[in-house]
């Protein structure tokens, strides 16, 4: 079902605004407050809202959502942690900010000085900008969210294993290791550059510390409500990364496992903040937002997410990417949309400019601008939503996505419902490996979401034979993507495994030599 939305024409919204709460008639005339809710590792099927029942829990105030907003089937994060959180926060693909895996506690590795974040565009459009919760660029303190747009921040800079690991039973004891290779503590930082830091995430902490989160969210919407001023608020809870501790009151709630209870959790979370927008009249104004960072990790099951897509998080598969979307925003979007429109979390930094009041963003980060007060020139990838939520058009912008590993390899390529896989990493995020076939293996997400029949079918061989045309278009979509890199700075990203030398060895220009030379050769069989 394509997406179709709420077209209000003027004469409706005159005729409706004499009944209209003055609440909401107030809020046609200003900026619409943003809420971006995120968990963490959470697959497709952990939504009820997806799953129609069938994992047996609920998720009713995710689903909530949904009924109220529009539920995308073809949302794509990324194939891990930081990469699926730098392409929403930066806008550009993982690939050109080096930010495609985790930095290592201590690492220069981090989000670089010279990209803008969408909390610097909602600064200069007026916002109050603030994040809550796993941050994940890097723990030097350059790398802070209150370095790069945001007022304020509270929250914890690595994946919750990491930050357990001092607990863990071969962990050295020396303080001298600790202090300089283990994990720094659950921060709380100004813009001013006060930082405080509040403590270890231990195991116990990890309990409830998404409360603490919550606490310091709730907090920073009393005192937007009270300043009369526009909101950016990134949330992101811990749930549900490995390792999962539970407090009492939740474990074995379902009765099911331990996922489904931090699920269960984690909605109530939800919940209560929907709440809370709705008890300080800001709901009517309020674009909320819920998603994840990257596809479900179903090696760690029973404590992993559970996802219908083949593959998972770390692999090239459907199941490594989509992850669940789901976008309110009232009197915009209509309620119980369902959306088959590929779209991805670079898109969102575009799109909330254009809410925000800067629908040139794109435009003008090509040309170089300044944002309150820095200046930035770099390359977005992310395509503009809002024409789209907004009913104006009738298709999305998007028509490509580019599946890139850890280590900076291009993998696959979707254009429209059509993916080419030059190469297809299997296993896990840990131990997947990556495996070139002789010709590149054709999938059609409309036809096979679930990447089944290269594998199970037996009439594959034929109906790929027809399809070998997709190759040229592909390769135009590749090409277009390296051309101005030599325009627009990039960084080279990090590697948990020595062997991981591609990035370093990349040469732009030769892998743009490279896709001229396979313009010139017709498709193979031809």
């Amino acid at each position: 079902m394509r997406f179709t939305s709420l077209v209000m024409g003027l004469v409706a919204i005159i005729s409706a605004a004499g009944t209209m709460p003055q609440e909401a008639r107030a809020a046609e005339h200003k900026k619409p407050n943003i809420l971006v809710i995120w968990g963490d590792d959470i697959g497709v099927h952990n939504i009820s809202a997806y799953n129609h029942g069938i994992m047996g829990y609920h998720t009713p105030n995710i689903d909530r959502l949904a009924r109220e907003g529009a539920m995308f089937t073809d949302a794509y994060g990324e194939q891990s942690c930081t990469a699926g959180r730098a392409a929403f926060m930066l806008g550009q693909h993982p690939f050109r900010t080096g930010l495609l895996t985790i930095g290592m506690p201590g690492s220069p590795h981090g989000i670089p000085d010279w990209t803008p974040t969408i909390a610097d565009i909602m600064k200069e459009q007026g916002y109050m900008t603030a994040q809550f919760g796993k941050n994940h660029f890097g723990d030097r303190d350059n790398h802070l969210p209150t370095a790069h747009g945001f007022d304020e921040f509270f929250g914890n800079l690595y994946h919750l294993n990491a930050e357990e690991e001092p607990e863990g039973y071969y962990y050295p004891k020396d303080p001298e290791f600790r202090k300089n290779y283990g994990p720094r503590g659950v921060l709380k930082v100004a813009a001013d550059g006060k930082i405080q830091d509040t403590g270890p995430l231990t195991r116990r902490r990890m309990e409830t510390v998404d409360e603490e989160f919550f606490a310091a969210a709730v907090d920073y919407l009393d005192r937007a409500k009270k300043a009369d001023k526009p909101f950016f608020i990134w949330f992101n809870t811990t749930r549900m990364h490995v390792w999962t501790h539970l407090k009492k009151e939740s474990d074995r709630v379902t009765g099911i496992g331990l996922y489904p209870d931090g699920m269960v959790e984690h909605d109530k979370m939800v919940g209560a903040m929907l709440k809370k927008l709705e008890d300080l009249g800001m709901a009517d104004n309020t674009i909320v937002m819920y998603s994840t960072d990257n596809g479900a990790e179903t090696v760690t099951w029973p404590d992993g997410g559970i996802t219908p897509f083949h593959g998972e998080k770390g692999t090239t598969f459907e199941g490594g990417h989509r992850v669940p979307l789901i976008v309110k925003w009232p009197g915009v979007i209509k309620p119980g949309t369902v959306s088959n429109e590929p779209i991805a979390h670079n898109d969102w930094m575009p799109t909330f400019a254009s809410a925000a009041g800067m629908s040139d963003a794109v435009e003008r980060l090509k040309r170089g601008t300044k944002l309150h007060g820095k200046d930035f020139k770099v390359h977005l990838d992310g395509y503009d939503f809002l024409p789209y939520l907004k009913g104006e058009a009738k298709k999305g912008p998007r028509e490509e996505y580019f599946y890139f590993g850890q280590g900076g390899e291009l993998n696959a390529v979707r254009w429209n419902d059509w993916k080419v896989n030059f190469a297809m990493i299997d296993g896990n995020i840990a131990t997947g490996t990556r495996k070139v076939t002789g010709w590149p293996i054709i999938v059609n997400l409309r036809a096979d979401p679930y990447e089944k029949m290269p594998f199970e079918s037996g009439s594959y061989i034929r109906w790929y034979a027809d399809n070998l045309w997709l190759f040229v278009p592909i390769q135009q979509k590749i090409k277009a993507f390296f051309t101005d890199f030599d325009k627009y700075p990039y960084q080279a990203g990090a590697s948990l495994n020595a062997a991981g030398i591609n990035y370093q060895s990349l040469k732009v220009m030769e892998a743009l030599k490279r896709l001229q030379q396979l313009e010139t050769l017709a498709p193979p069989g031809n």
